[in-house]
């Protein structure tokens, strides 16, 4: 008996050793680069790795289809995954800034606005093009956040969804001669663009990455292992992403992987 059990306790680590780890992260972290960092310096299991908007990876992790997650939107991994008890472990990764892009004529004076609601507020009373995701990524979901603290209810005549991700819906603002709202590290990579930076310097901006084990993961002891890789070794690897003009492209969360739903 004994023996037997033994046996399938090895067949059961075999087992999981054999299976893929399923990361499931956003078009953000993988245009800005930070995804390929982590894919050519991960030495373990194989990663199969899905790609969608943060809405839509936490949905497909609450139903147990993920082992691992990367996400930036806080209000939908408290909501969809911590909340309902979905995540095992949640691990501080690092934070990139958001900034409002636009033309370089600046018709609605964004660059001056003293605040980020405000800017937003410019952009409204001026009626310029706004293109919005609107797509439930993390992006999408701190722009709502922007037009509410603003007191604006984006109208139909200025913006435009594109329902697309980060890259496609900058290149929509760019020929539309638009604003729009863009990770920072993403933004710097697309070098074809006319859209300039203009307004980037408000902690409202800030944009956190999560990694969350994802508690019914089918290769739990993986998934743990990557998450204290990811937040180590990962994560020193994508601190050394630089924008464009040399500065850092993300800044540290520092801490170690906590239980879900417990103080950072």
């Amino acid at each position: 008996m004994r023996r037997l059990l033994l046996l399938g306790l090895v067949s059961v680590a075999c087992r999981e050793a054999s299976q893929p780890l399923r990361l499931g992260t956003t078009y953000t972290v993988q245009q800005s680069g930070a995804l390929t960092v982590v894919e050519s310096l991960w030495t373990g299991p194989r990663l199969v790795t899905v790609i969608a908007p943060s809405g839509q990876i936490l949905r497909s992790a609450a139903s147990g289809d993920l082992d691992v997650v990367i996400t930036h939107a806080p209000a939908l991994e408290q909501r969809l995954l911590v909340g309902p008890g979905h995540a095992l472990l949640r691990c501080p990764l690092v934070a990139s800034r958001f900034a409002i892009v636009g033309p370089p004529a600046d018709p609605a004076r964004v660059a001056a606005a003293p605040t980020a609601a405000a800017a937003f507020r410019r952009i409204a009373a001026a009626g310029s093009p706004f293109v919005s995701r609107g797509d439930s990524s993390g992006t999408h979901v701190k722009e709502l956040a922007l037009w509410q603290a603003a007191g604006v209810r984006p109208a139909a005549g200025w913006y435009v969804e594109s329902g697309a991700d980060q890259a496609v819906t900058l290149h929509l603002a760019d020929e539309r001669n638009a604003y729009a709202l863009a990770d920072l590290p993403t933004f710097g990579k697309l070098r074809d663009l006319r859209l300039k930076l203009l307004f980037a310097e408000d902690t409202a901006l800030t944009n956190p990455y999560t990694l969350y084990v994802v508690r019914q993961s089918g290769a739990e002891a993986a998934a743990r292992t990557f998450a204290e890789w990811a937040t180590q070794a990962g994560r020193a690897a994508i601190l050394a992403l630089h924008l464009p003009d040399g500065r850092p492209a993300f800044a540290a969360r520092p801490g170690a992987c906590v239980r879900a739903g417990a103080t950072e």
